[in-house]
């Protein structure tokens, strides 16, 4: 029992605790087994373990021998590979980071505590919402539709009877501790689920918790648009979400948080969303006024704190106006609100991180960072910055640690052997950050309503051997199947038939050169700014360098 001293110390003497069972009444019982094997050089022995999970899980069998065990694996390998195959990739030869997605998936699917989406199993056995929510846009664009659809039927009736979301949920049930951003993420995911599944009965049924979690954010609004805060000293904090500690950084003090308003800015953009699906006029048109009042607010907000804080960055919160680019990235992915960020500044932040993070690459003068930075890569894409992709990619696959396992933990130290904090192994969290940041290099989707193909794609891995492509992607407009590749000096795109031509059409995002000669099912097309785009799908595109026509 745990009381008995530490289990290490009985197996340092040589020796295995001499009792056949325990029982711990704290639930921290612990136990070793041992075998005596004589080995000669070069053989082998396999002992075979079955450990019943559950009551009742093995009943009286003994542990399956031989044959037994082997089917048994291979029973087990092949429901995985099926879990985890329902979208493929081919990526340019890269198969580290496909193999990584897929345990990665898996990873996540393992931690679930019944429909309970956690980070970990160790450190943090509890759901928070934005991780879940986050979570959930990884598992709905690989097809994992009824896991999202649990979470969010579990989750929503924790909320309180004021409108306000909790933070998280354990056991004990749910935390009252104050964070903002919570009330965004639940109305976001509600808004996701349904336009990648089109359930508009579940809709149905998480829109009484959508109304009241509007109702929360214009109370808790209301509080910064009186007179107190139109005076100079505080006219920074006119019309936000309130101060709170979503940001673990913030913990000692709350402070207005940047990252609170983007989520709450997209929770009312969702709102919206739900409310027009479900035609409900009235409400749609109610949560417009409080999305555009607020975009203006928010807008204003963070010009306010760069002019007076002479900032060459956007801020991560108003009260410190700091420099925190892995959560400046969620105003732009996995969903954008570019429009109210000012342009330079925006750009600046990410030139900021990718100086920092080239000197940190180049040096052994840092100690320790998150890997949650994978979500760094989804923005890179979205401003452009192709040519910077490989380089974090090439930094962030080396931190999976132990080697060979294809994970990350929350924390990665320098030094490999130095005692520190790692939060949970694997952090699954972390985890669907990089799934999402793969996917974006991929496909994602453009506040236009374009569906951008192939924008974070390095040059290279079109022109190896099989191209680079994905088939199975899900997307709010069906299934998207494509291949992108190049045949001599044609590059070549084929996207299937299992997608709804978008809104905005789907965007070929690569480096043309302006007068390429372009085809789209035969008829000519035209490339301009390095794109090129497509109104009908299917659609087989040749692209073909400037020159006289042939």
């Amino acid at each position: 029992p745990f009381e008995g001293g530490l289990l290490t110390e009985v197996l340092a003497q040589g020796r295995v605790p001499g009792p056949t069972r325990v029982d711990d009444a704290f639930g921290y019982a612990s136990g070793a087994l041992a075998w005596e094997l004589d080995l000669p050089a070069g053989a082998g022995r396999e002992i075979l373990l079955a450990v019943p999970l559950s009551a009742g899980a093995l009943g009286d069998a003994a542990p399956p021998p031989g044959r037994a065990y082997e089917a048994a694996l291979a029973a087990a390998a092949s429901s995985w590979r099926e879990k985890t195959g329902a979208v493929s990739f081919s990526l340019g030869g890269e198969r580290e980071l496909s193999e990584t997605l897929r345990a990665s998936l898996a990873d996540i699917l393992v931690n679930r505590d019944g429909p309970a989406i956690q980070p970990g199993s160790r450190a943090y056995a509890r759901s928070w919402i934005r991780d879940g929510a986050l979570t959930s846009t990884a598992l709905l664009r690989l097809g994992r539709f009824e896991e999202v659809r649990a979470f969010l039927l579990w989750y929503a009736p924790y909320q309180y009877p004021d409108g306000k979301v909790p933070c998280c949920v354990d056991r004990r049930g749910a935390d009252p501790v104050a964070e903002n951003d919570s009330h965004g993420e639940l109305l976001y995911l509600a808004a996701e689920y349904l336009l990648y599944t089109g359930d508009l009965e579940t809709a149905r049924s998480i829109w009484p918790h959508a109304v009241r979690a509007v109702q929360a954010m214009d109370a808790l609004r209301a509080t910064r648009r009186t007179p107190e805060y139109r005076t100079a000293s505080k006219r920074a904090f006119f019309g936000l979400l309130p101060e709170s500690i979503s940001h673990e950084g913030y913990s000692a003090k709350p402070v207005h948080s940047y990252w609170d308003q983007f989520w709450g800015l997209k929770g009312y953009e969702a709102a919206v969303i739900l409310a027009e699906r479900l035609s409900e006029t009235e409400a749609a048109r109610r949560f417009a006024v409080s999305r555009d009042q607020f975009r203006e607010d928010l807008k204003a907000s963070i010009a306010r704190v760069v002019e007076e804080r002479r900032l060459s960055y956007v801020p991560g919160s108003v009260e410190l106006a700091d420099f925190d680019a892995t959560s400046t990235t969620i105003a732009l992915a996995p969903w954008g609100c570019r429009d109210i960020l000012p342009e330079e500044v925006l750009r600046g932040t990410f030139e900021r991180y990718l100086a920092e993070f080239q000197t940190r690459r180049r040096s052994d003068a840092w100690e320790a960072y998150t890997p949650y930075e994978w979500r760094t890569v989804g923005t890179l894409v979205r401003l452009g910055r192709r040519e910077d992709i490989p380089g974090v990619i090439e930094f962030f696959m080396g931190h999976r640690r132990p080697s060979g396992w294809r994970h990350w933990a929350e924390v990665v130290g320098r030094e490999l052997r130095e005692p520190r904090f790692l939060g949970d192994m694997p952090h699954t969290w972390v985890g669907s950050d990089f799934i999402r940041s793969l996917l974006d290099m991929l496909a994602y989707e453009r506040e236009d309503g374009a569906l951008v193909l192939a924008a974070g794609v390095p040059v290279s891995w079109a022109e190896r051997e099989g191209g680079v492509g994905v088939s199975g992607l899900k997307t709010p407009w069906g299934t998207l199947d494509y291949r992108l590749r190049r045949e001599g000096s044609v590059l070549r795109l084929t996207v299937g038939a299992g997608l709804r031509p978008p809104p905005g059409g789907v965007v070929l995002s690569w480096p043309l050169e302006e007068g390429a000669r372009a085809t789209v099912n035969g008829a000519p097309a035209r490339v301009h700014g390095g794109e090129l785009m497509l109104r009908v799908v299917p659609a087989e595109v040749a692209i073909a360098p400037a020159g006289p026509a042939s």
